[in-house]
């Protein structure tokens, strides 16, 4: 198989992987959102770092070492489950001991039982771990798949039934749990795998020895991902966490998943490619300028008609949310691209780079937020978009020296892009002006297609490439 048909028939399965799951998920959190209040929302949103760290640390990157070894037994597998649960038994009863800590930080007393709570499905995940990591070394991401979406559909269930009955923030939480415990049964009967009796500190030593530093990575990575919520929560309202992760999230919806799904692909592709800079540098513009010319209009499209968006799906109790989530989307077009600035550095070999990079980033970071925060919540998200900016720059300079591709040259790939992208997003608003007054949905659809055409039709006159390798992919010529 060439290498474009290899990555068109793996872009397609990861698509179809990645929005399956993702879709499902949307649909449960919008009926949620519908029956729930923003303050709800906010209170999980307060302890979505301190699930996230706990995450990490019982996973500690073994079952990572398992996927990328070579040569496995039954006592690597049986190892790596009995310390995976045991880490998860020693965090939950961390998190225990510390959850009064939490709630004194935000001042937010319903924390404490939340969080206890909660963090049951870091002992409940700890059971599948390694389960999922086998499916993951044998490319079996059908099961995966099939287990995934079932779970989401039964925790959806649980989650909708107890919000309808009243039990407020407590069905996100039960929501979640259910989900873990019905994926956990479902992998341990479609693995066909079970630990036995042993214990092997040798091979434990070999899988922690590499697997620490990705947790390491992971940590820092966590942290500073909810490191706005945070500050949000610490010194604002409830509310307002509920309506920046709301808004944070819708941005997500677009660009993660289609930057996760590309980046399943663009990696190996990659790696394929290492050691031929020419064709290395034309691979990654060609994918760069496609998942630009997807995301640029998708955002701009939805910051346009951000308020008839947020009302007809989540209704007007969210509509705080605007203002947040439509400066969020100004940085939401260089997420992916940053991405795959730090895979050159992983394809090269260069992980010293990327840790390098990621300290810098992290140190701008907390500047950022220090003189962000001084101007309120609009200042913590400006912030955010400046330095999403400062990162492109810094993830695009070792790709320069690399592949001999500057951030300049990227810019000036990408520009006409965006440019497009916002002149379309400028005819949209024109029209919704003239709409203003009839019922969000129309406005939406009359918006969204409008927009669409227009952007196609100036992307096929302009002879943009994106459009032309898109056309060959959906048409398979």
């Amino acid at each position: 198989m060439s290498l474009k048909k290899e990555a068109t028939s793996g872009l397609v399965w990861t698509f179809t992987q990645q929005f399956g799951a993702q879709i499902i998920s949307f649909i449960v959190s919008l009926v949620l959102a519908r029956l729930l209040l923003p303050k709800e929302f906010g209170l999980i949103g307060m302890i979505a770092v301190f699930i996230a760290v706990g995450g990490a640390l019982v996973d500690s990157g073994l079952t990572q070492s398992l996927i990328r070894s070579k040569q496995l037994d039954q006592e690597d597998f049986s190892t790596v489950f009995y310390f995976n649960l045991a880490a998860s038994i020693l965090i939950y009863i961390i998190v225990y001991l510390t959850a009064p800590l939490v709630t004194n930080f935000y001042d937010q007393p319903l924390l404490t039982p939340i969080l206890r709570l909660y963090c049951t499905t870091f002992i409940i995940t700890a059971f599948s771990a390694v389960q999922v990591a086998r499916l993951t070394q044998k490319m079996d991401f059908k099961t995966q798949t099939l287990v995934a979406i079932p779970s989401i559909i039964v925790g959806g269930i649980v989650g909708i039934v107890m919000a309808y009955m009243g039990y407020g923030v407590w069905s996100l939480v039960w929501n979640q749990i259910v989900t873990a415990l019905i994926s956990t049964v479902q992998l341990w009967i479609y693995s066909k795998w079970s630990p036995s009796w042993v214990f092997n500190f040798e091979k434990f030593k070999e899988h922690f020895n590499f697997g620490y530093k990705l947790t390491l990575s992971a940590l820092l990575n966590k942290i500073f991902i909810n490191i706005y919520v945070i500050i949000i929560g610490r010194y604002f309202s409830a509310s307002q966490v509920g309506f920046y992760t709301r808004a944070d999230t819708m941005k997500q919806l677009p660009v993660s998943n289609i930057s996760t799904a590309l980046n399943k692909v663009t990696y190996p592709l990659f790696a394929k490619i290492q050691d031929d800079d020419v064709r290395l540098k034309r691979v990654y513009s060609q994918l760069m300028q496609m998942v630009v010319f997807v995301i640029a209009p998708t955002l701009v499209f939805l910051a346009v008609l951000a308020e008839p968006t947020f009302r007809f799906l989540f209704t007007k109790k969210w509509l705080p949310a605007v203002p947040y989530f439509q400066i969020l989307c100004i940085s939401g077009v260089l997420y992916p691209i940053h991405a795959y600035n730090l895979n050159i550095l992983k394809v090269k070999g260069r992980s010293d780079l990327f840790l390098k990079l990621a300290v810098i980033k992290k140190s701008i970071t907390v500047v950022g937020i220090i003189i962000g925060v001084q101007f309120g919540i609009y200042g913590l998200l400006y912030a955010q978009v400046a330095l999403s900016g400062f990162s492109f720059f810094i993830n695009a300079f070792y790709t320069n020296r690399f592949i001999n591709y500057s951030a300049w040259q990227q810019i000036r790939d990408i520009l006409p892009i965006i440019g497009l992208a916002l002149a379309c997003g400028g005819i949209v608003w024109y029209l919704d002006k003239f709409l203003y007054g009839q019922i969000d949905l129309f406005r939406l659809v009359a918006g969204g297609i409008t927009g669409g055409v227009f952007y196609i039709l100036f992307s096929y006159l302009l002879r943009f490439e994106s459009l032309i390798e898109f056309r060959k992919i959906i048409f398979k010529k």
